[in-house]
């Protein structure tokens, strides 16, 4: 697997001996007051914090990636997150720090959380908030403590560029976020929606709006790109949003460029739950590995080549060790689209083009159409159909060429109630191309 090119070593300092000293017994006081001593994996037995973050030293913690836009009803989600923090016994700290509202986001969840009868507070950690500087606020013995007491940590969306600055400012890990990776690292929980999720990876878009940018070129670091948390592991990259706003197109260039191998891509109302060496899909996820990928240094727009891409529904598992998707048990019953076999019965006869392969879920429909279809690729393109005037690179588009390969094989099933797909090592093939200005004309005899 490729070695990932990132922003270098965490710098790791230990809090002063003073510390403990001066500020346990308010801390303790804190905790006691607010009902939370409570012995589990984030116990505050102690209050020094550990001595450095290693992505790769995940613990038995779990972590949750939630791609945004996450419905009250989906007890899925909810209820999953319950049982991996122990139940409703499990206590859960709440930051809103990425919000425009940081105090309404994490109320939100916080009440979600009680009405299935966990107990949940919100912590106020944010540069928006002006009760305190937000340096301070992440050094706040108390706050610390009410972390260490928990067996769950969820961060809401919003701004993922606030979470970073507020526990990781200049790539030194505060009291506060070495409290969150020791109750991850003891077998808690670490999850995040949206913005929350961005951060789960070592390396994050901090603010990339523009994806047709990114695949031109716009990836800067501590701009378009920033340093992420890294709970998930700095061999896994993880983006959100994904199917719903065509975030495969900055996707890749990130991964090629930090030297990724294994991307994934959360869908909304979804999640990615991970635990060891395995992630399981709740809803829907896309999954793109570069182990086979190959570019063209002589073509100067951004290119890429068989490149694998996996669509995940719920229950299906991918394994971080060597990229395996695995379907879940129900895909297992159901309908096997195998191209490589006798009895393969494709529903699918017209081959489509599509005009936005960068629309909405877009992607994913190309993908399960063309595992139950009697063709064998797919093209679609991208463009900005108005670019800003002085855009010199306005007419730069790009094909995407989805096409079967050895190994692609896709499961369906209407158990749910619906047609859902799971779709295996599908190659992409991703090439730059020059639209015309205008792109079309009238039309005349």
């Amino acid at each position: 697997m490729l070695s990932p090119r990132r922003f270098g070593p965490l710098a790791m300092p230990t809090l002063p001996a003073r510390w403990t000293a001066r500020h346990l017994g308010r801390a303790l006081a804190a905790v006691v007051a607010a009902g939370w001593l409570a012995a589990g994996p984030g116990a505050v037995a102690q209050a020094q914090t550990t001595a450095a973050i290693d992505p790769q030293d995940r613990g038995s913690g779990t972590a949750v990636a939630i791609g945004g836009g996450l419905k009250s009803d989906n007890d899925e989600i909810y209820n999953r997150l319950i049982a991996a923090a122990g139940g409703k016994g499990g206590r859960w700290v709440v930051f809103g720090t990425a919000s425009e509202n940081p105090n309404g986001s994490a109320a939100q969840v916080v009440q979600q959380f009680k009405q299935r009868g966990v107990v949940a507070v919100a912590l106020p950690v944010s540069p928006l908030l002006k009760d305190r500087p937000v340096a301070e606020v992440v050094r706040d013995p108390a706050l610390v403590a009410q972390v260490r007491a928990a067996r769950g940590v969820y961060f809401t969306g919003g701004a993922q560029a606030r979470i970073v600055d507020s526990m990781l400012p200049g790539g030194v890990p505060t009291p506060l976020l070495q409290a969150i990776w020791a109750v991850y690292r003891a077998g808690g929980v670490v999850a995040g929606t949206s913005a929350g999720a961005a951060i789960m990876s070592s390396t994050m878009f901090r603010d990339a709006p523009d994806v047709l940018g990114a695949m031109k070129g716009q990836l800067r670091d501590g701009q378009e790109v920033d340093r992420g948390l890294g709970f998930m592991g700095a061999q896994l990259f993880v983006d959100q949003h994904f199917l719903k706003r065509g975030r495969i197109g900055r996707m890749l260039p990130l991964m090629r460029a930090k030297g990724y191998v294994l991307g994934l891509g959360v869908e909304e109302n979804s999640a990615a739950v991970m635990q060891g060496d395995t992630v399981e899909v709740i809803g829907r996820a896309l999954v793109a590995n570069l182990a086979d990928a190959r570019s063209d240094a002589a073509v100067s727009a951004f290119n890429l080549s068989n490149i694998r891409v996996s669509l995940l529904d719920t229950g299906d598992t991918l394994r971080l060790s060597d990229g395996r998707i695995a379907p879940s048990a129900a895909k297992g019953k159901g309908d096997v689209l195998d191209p490589a076999t006798p009895g393969y019965k494709p529903y699918y006869s017209l081959q489509p083009f599509y005009v936005d392969m960068l629309g909405d879920n877009v992607i994913a429909t190309a993908m399960a159409h063309l595992i139950d279809g009697s063709y064998t690729e797919a093209i679609g393109i991208a463009f900005h159909p108005r670019p800003e005037a002085g855009d010199a690179l306005g007419t730069l588009g790009f094909e995407f060429r989805l096409h079967k390969g050895p190994g692609s094989i896709g499961w369906t099933t209407e158990a749910g109630g619906g047609e859902d797909y799971t779709v295996r090592d599908v190659r992409l093939d991703i090439r730059p191309i020059r639209l015309a200005r205008p792109l079309y004309t009238p039309w005349s005899p």
